[in-house]
């Protein structure tokens, strides 16, 4: 099982998605894309989270 703080929950579709599973994007507003990216559900693709990748 997954680490719970390795997983979102999709208000939209209710599916739990793994950080590894959701597809990736560039950040609304003045986040530096290079710092922050968006996590989107893979199934219904809302938005789950906002995440710093900065020292990735």
């Amino acid at each position: 099982m997954p680490d719970p703080e390795d997983t979102h929950a999709c208000e939209t579709c209710g599916a739990t998605v793994s950080v590894a599973d959701a597809r990736r994007s560039e950040p609304f507003g003045d986040l530096d894309p290079n710092t922050w990216q968006t996590l989107n559900c893979p199934h219904c693709g809302d938005r789950l989270a906002t995440v710093f990748v900065g020292d990735e």
